[in-house]
C-alpha cells in the first residue's frame, strides 16, 4: 500500500492544505470570526443541522460489520455479477476522499499527486479489484458531503477519516476498522501544556458542528470553545495567539503539527472514533470484500506499516490497528 497515484479528481472546492510558512509570514491573514460558547445543533457527520425532526426514530446503538466469507478472488478476476465485477468492467475505482488532511489524504504541492493513509487505503482496494492501484478516480468533497456521496451513487468507496456512528449507519455500511482515532489537543510547543486539565476557562478551537465540539463541551473541561469551519482555520488561530489549543483527531493534529514545528499534539485521548471505508448498504458484497482485504493487511502488518509511515514522526506511539468486529 506505498506510492503516489496520479489522480482523476473532480474537485468541488480549492485545495484545504494549511501553508504554515505562509500563515507565519503574513501575521496579519484574515480568520473567520471566533465563536465563543454558542448553541449550535451538532451532526454526527460533521456538519450543522437542523433540531432532529420528531418522527426521526432515536438512534443510540452502532453495528458492527459484516463477516467476509472465501478466498479472495484474483485481481481482474472478479465473481460475475458481484460489485466488484462492475467496477473491475468499468476499469477504474471511484473513491470520495479529502485533499486537505495533511499525512491522511493530502494533494503533495511538489508532484501534484494525492498520498496518505487513507489513500493507501484506496489504492490497497483498487490494486485487489483491477490490479493496479492507479486505476482509481478520485471524487474530492468535504466531509459534510462524505455520507451524500454514497447515498446518490456517485461512488464506490469513501475513505476519508470516516468514522462509524449510529446516525451514518442508517445509509452507510462500514467495513472494519482500519485506523483508531484518538481526540487530543495541538498546542503551542513552548506552552508547557500537557493535557486538558491545563486549559479550564482558556478557549480551544475545533470545527464548527462536530463530535469533536460535543466532547470539547462536557461541563467538566470548563473550556471556552470556539468553533471555525475547520481545523485548518483553528491551527491559524492558534498561531495568532486567537486560541490556546486546538482539539481534534490525532491523525489530523499530526498532520498539523507536521506542517508547523512550532506546535505538538499532547494530552490523554479524550475520545475514541474508529475510522472505516463507506459503502452503499445494498452493495454488501463489496463491504465483505473490502473487510477480507483489511483481515489481510491485519495479519500482514501493511495496515499498520501504512500508519507508521504517515504518523509515527508525530504520534508517539502510533494507535495500534483495531481488531476486525463483525455482527453476522
Amino acid at each position: 500500500m506505498t506510492g503516489p497515484v496520479k489522480p482523476t479528481i473532480n474537485v468541488r472546492r480549492p485545495v484545504a492544505v494549511l501553508a504554515v510558512a505562509a500563515v507565519l509570514s503574513l501575521g496579519s491573514i484574515a480568520v473567520p470570526s471566533l465563536h465563543g460558547n454558542q448553541s449550535v445543533a451538532v451532526s454526527t457527520d460533521g456538519s450543522d443541522t437542523k433540531a432532529p425532526s420528531a418522527k426521526r426514530p432515536e438512534c443510540g446503538t452502532i453495528k458492527d460489520s459484516l463477516r467476509p466469507s472465501g478466498p479472495l478472488p484474483s485481481p481482474g478476476a472478479m465473481p460475475s455479477g458481484s460489485t466488484m465485477a462492475k467496477i473491475q468492467q468499468r476499469g477504474r475505482l471511484i473513491a470520495g476522499v479529502d485533499q486537505g488532511k495533511y499525512l491522511l489524504g493530502y494533494r503533495n504541492s511538489q508532484t501534484g499527486l494525492l498520498e496518505g493513509a487513507d489513500i493507501d487505503i484506496v489504492r490497497m482496494i483498487a490494486q485487489a479489484i483491477l490490479g493496479d492501484p492507479d486505476k482509481v478516480q478520485y471524487v474530492v468533497r468535504d466531509v459534510a458531503d462524505r455520507t451524500r456521496l454514497i447515498e446518490q451513487g456517485q461512488v464506490d468507496v469513501v475513505v476519508n477519516t470516516f468514522s462509524a456512528t449510529c446516525d451514518r449507519q442508517r445509509s452507510v455500511e462500514f467495513s472494519t476498522a482500519y485506523y483508531d482515532a484518538t481526540q487530543r489537543l495541538l498546542v503551542p510547543a513552548k506552552s508547557g501544556v500537557d493535557g486538558v486539565e491545563q486549559l479550564a476557562g482558556k478557549k480551544v478551537c475545533t470545527s464548527i458542528g462536530s463530535t469533536t465540539e460535543v466532547v470539547l463541551r462536557k461541563p467538566q473541561y470548563k473550556l471556552d470553545v470556539v468553533t471555525l469551519a475547520g481545523i485548518p482555520d483553528c491551527t491559524v488561530a492558534l498561531q495568532q495567539g486567537k486560541v490556546d489549543a486546538v482539539s481534534s483527531d490525532d491523525g489530523i493534529l499530526a498532520g498539523m503539527a507536521a506542517q508547523d514545528p512550532q506546535t505538538k499534539v499532547v494530552g490523554q485521548p479524550l475520545a475514541n472514533a474508529y475510522y472505516g471505508v463507506g459503502m452503499a448498504p445494498q452493495q454488501q458484497d463489496l463491504v465483505r470484500f473490502v473487510n477480507k482485504l483489511l483481515e489481510r493487511d491485519r495479519a500482514n502488518g501493511s495496515l499498520a506499516a501504512s500508519a507508521r509511515k504517515w504518523l509515527g514522526a508525530q504520534l508517539n506511539p502510533v494507535p495500534p490497528i483495531p481488531a476486525a468486529r463483525y455482527r453476522d
